[in-house]
């Protein structure tokens, strides 16, 4: 007997119909011999319904009252859910995240879990229940209702999957694993069988949507076995789990490429090339708690310097108003901003151990015209910045250079 966490997401739960028919896939799951934990999220669209009636009524709601809110759309989806389960013969219990011992800190819209207490959820599951709780909330040391931020459901399953330590994390979703890229883009896009947590981190945050970021950081850190599947289809999935360092997961050289349109970028010409400059610049952006990506810095002879740095294009605006205010403070001749543009990376495990990525890369991108503003480089990944009407052809493009239609691309 297995112990499993089964998270189903917004348009897995996005009607009566579809509530159902993941009842009917959860009995079949405990009818196989496994214990099973159900984390679910608000039927498809709610959220963005609470949030534009809290808009309605304030611009800026009350960060606690909008928690209050917004954790309502999972409550129904977990009633809902137990009651189909009954209905079909199988004995469930619903839970919201205080109720499942879910305890996060003081952020509200984006707190953070700091620890779980699952002998209530031990408790119903050894009397042959199914446990179903509200993904996305949990409670603060105040007894007040919190939010993990969007996609808050994927971490609220993995940490309770961490703490039961149950034997995998099923994530449920409507695609039917983990691509070499987004299959709109690249119809021959191959979906991989396994991915390593590494691989998986850098492609969530490069761009890919299949699972949020802190979902998949904190299996990493617990050593969660991940399993992306489809709740329309009875595919195997994509397992995400270690690299086992014995040999490169599919002996895959490159594993995907992701890409990310919402990027803008912003220079600053003409700065004194002086120590402290950098911080001059990004200080001042990360206060107001904007991240900043890639960064290159260009000299020249006469002591002065370009900095440019790039931001997420929502926060474009924000972010150039707070450097043309220190523009001259910092002795800028000038600044310049763009929005039309997008980031497209490369990634693999198999950098580690194969010279030769970047150049091919770059190769495959110069054939077809495709100009290169900026790089970036981690152990297992590349990232270039290019203009955003060349996007889909640069991901096209290295699709093909590196063969990820086929497994195994060496």
């Amino acid at each position: 007997m297995s112990l499993l966490v089964q998270k189903y997401g917004g348009t897995s739960v996005g009607s009566v119909e579809r509530i159902q028919a993941v009842a009917e896939r959860v009995k079949r799951t405990v009818d196989q011999g496994h214990k099973v934990v159900v984390v679910v999220s608000a039927m498809s669209g709610e959220t963005n319904r609470l949030i534009g009636l809290a808009k309605d009524i304030s611009v800026q709601p009350k960060p606690r009252e909008l928690d209050v809110l917004v954790s309502t759309g999972e409550q129904v989806t977990i009633a809902l859910l137990c009651m189909a389960l009954s209905e079909i013969g199988q004995e469930a219990r619903s839970y919201t995240g205080a109720q499942a011992g879910i305890k996060t800190d003081n952020s509200y819209n984006k707190a953070r879990i700091k620890d779980i207490n699952t002998d209530k959820v031990m408790s119903d599951l050894d009397k042959g229940r199914v446990v179903v709780i509200a993904g996305f909330q949990g409670i603060n040391e105040d007894g007040d209702v919190t939010t993990l931020g969007r996609g808050g459901s994927d971490t609220s399953a993995v940490a309770m999957a961490a703490a039961l330590k149950a034997d995998e994390c099923q994530i449920y979703t409507d695609v039917d694993g983990v691509y070499t890229t987004d299959p709109r883009v690249v119809p021959n896009a191959r979906k991989m069988s396994r991915i390593t947590f590494e691989e998986m981190l850098e492609m969530a945050s490069l761009g890919s949507k299949v699972l949020q970021i802190r979902s998949v950081e904190f299996a990493g850190k617990y050593d969660v076995t991940l399993r992306v599947l489809s709740s329309f289809t009875d595919s195997e999935g994509t397992l995400i789990t270690k690299d086992d360092g014995d040999s490169v997961v599919e002996q895959a050289l490159i594993s995907g490429i992701a890409f990310n349109r919402d990027e803008a970028q912003i220079t600053v010409l003409g700065v004194p090339d002086t120590p402290g400059i950098a911080h001059a610049i990004v200080g001042p952006v990360a206060e107001a708690n904007i991240e900043v990506d890639m960064i290159v810095q260009n000299i020249s002879p006469d002591n002065v310097t370009d900095f440019t740095f790039t931001v997420n294009r929502g926060d474009y605006q924000r972010t150039y108003d707070i450097v043309n205010g220190l523009a001259a403070e910092l002795g800028a001749t000038n600044m310049s901003g763009r929005t039309d543009i997008a980031k497209v990376s490369v990634v693999g495990v198999g950098m580690r151990s194969h010279a030769g990525i970047a150049s091919k890369m770059f190769k495959a991108l110069s054939k077809e015209a495709i100009n290169i503003l900026m790089i970036s480089t981690s152990e297992i990944k590349i990232s270039v910045l290019i203009d955003e009407k060349y996007l889909e052809l640069a991901v096209r493009t290295l699709h093909d250079a590196f063969e990820l239609d086929k497994s195994g691309n060496l």
